[in-house]
């Protein structure tokens, strides 16, 4: 992560920084948001020969992900694994949920905007069906944060 966070600096992002070792880079940018996905995608391949899906997201954008979760989500963590599947253009919520499949009594899922929540029973989460939106092509255009990540990515970003 630390080699991330200096290829940002490096290339001219400002206030770079971490959080845990899945990619999450927090940065600021004059850059519109929407060259930012394409810009970085490309700077990580040439920078670090990485390829990799970039997904971007405005402070703005977090807070609403956060704050318009379905009532109640994420807010019994002994009790569900929650986590928000963040979507890339051009792929919507409406056609992520399609394609999410659920088991009854043990998955749930609500569309949000840009993202899907979705929430598993812990103590049955072997038989969710969650791991098997890794298979369908839709899944090149998402990645999963675990709620506990996201509403800390959001405190980061806040200030806290």
């Amino acid at each position: 992560m630390a080699d991330l966070r200096s290829t940002f600096e490096r290339v001219g992002f400002g206030k770079v920084s971490t959080y845990i070792q899945s990619g999450n880079v927090l940065f600021e940018s004059d850059d519109a948001r929407e060259t930012l996905e394409d810009a970085i995608e490309t700077m990580l391949a040439e920078q670090v020969g990485l390829p990799a899906m970039v997904v971007v997201r405005s402070r703005t954008q977090i807070r609403n992900v956060v704050h318009r979760a379905p009532p109640g989500f994420g807010s019994r963590p002994d009790e569900f694994h929650s986590d928000a599947v963040f979507l890339k253009k051009p792929l919507t919520p409406a056609q992520t949920m399609k394609v999410i499949e659920v088991r009854e009594g043990v998955d749930r899922a609500w569309p949000g905007a840009g993202v899907v929540y979705f929430r598993r029973l812990s103590a049955r989460r072997s038989q969710s069906k969650m791991s098997r939106i890794i298979s369908t092509p839709e899944y090149a255009l998402m990645t999963i944060r675990s709620w506990q990540t996201t509403t800390r990515l959001l405190e980061l970003l806040e200030g806290d």
